[in-house]
């Protein structure tokens, strides 16, 4: 079952579409239709068990974009993402576009799903922004990472809104007291550390332990720095 709402602010023509995600039919000639779009959104199996996964979800062949093409579709997805990653509830959700962005313009991320991602930092985690020098960051620090894809037939596929929040000593030993939360298009949370779904993101503390030496962070590619 499908919900639909209207992009705020955005072409006359693009649609958005709940499910897993959000599937944006944004053709200029307006020939993309819905059934184009999710017959392209093809989801790797690698990740495993919905409910226990082994790593993010990934989709199968997306669309590579050029810089400024993927700050257009990010522009895009970026008004849709502002509507329906809050429907959680999450402070985060809400206020994290308000925030410093750290990249130049948005990447793809093969270890987040094949999908272009943009961090943000809130102002605790100003030291985010010397990379691999920033040391360990202080309580209240929180890094958010949205995310989009773009099927081959034009459709614009949100991902999840990934946050990384750092807790008072003691709340989590083995992910360096870093809570873990994921919360998809639709508002609704994947999961949390110590939370809802926390078996969901155990994936996530056991990638970032490769880390270890920079506060469990990683950092976005030079090349976008």
């Amino acid at each position: 079952m499908h919900t639909r709402t209207h992009l705020a602010r955005a072409i006359p023509w693009a649609i958005v579409w709940s499910c897993l995600s959000v599937v944006t039919c944004y053709a200029a000639d307006g020939s993309t239709s819905l059934a184009q779009a999710e017959s392209d959104a093809e989801m790797s199996t690698i990740s495993g068990d919905a409910d226990n996964p082994r790593r993010h979800y990934r989709l199968r062949d997306p669309k590579a974009l050029d810089v400024e093409r993927a700050e257009e579709v990010y522009a895009i997805a970026r008004a849709a993402m502002g509507v329906g990653y809050p429907l959680s509830g999450s402070v985060v959700a809400r206020d994290y576009q308000n925030w410093r962005r750290y990249n130049s313009a948005p990447y793809l991320s093969a270890s987040h799903g094949n999908h272009y991602l943009n961090n943000y930092a809130n102002q605790r985690a100003l030291a985010y922004g010397e990379f691999e020098a920033a040391g360990h960051l202080p309580v209240g620090a929180v890094i958010a990472k949205d995310s989009f894809s773009v099927t081959n037939s034009g459709g614009i596929l949100i991902g999840l809104l990934f946050v990384m929040e750092k807790m008072p000593r003691g709340f989590n030993y083995v992910s360096a007291d870093w809570k873990y939360t994921l919360i998809r298009s639709d508002g609704t949370l994947f999961g949390e550390t110590n939370g809802p779904g926390a078996e969901r993101v155990e994936y996530c503390i056991a990638c970032h332990l490769a880390r270890e030496r920079y506060d469990h962070l990683y950092f976005i590619p030079i090349e976008f720095r």
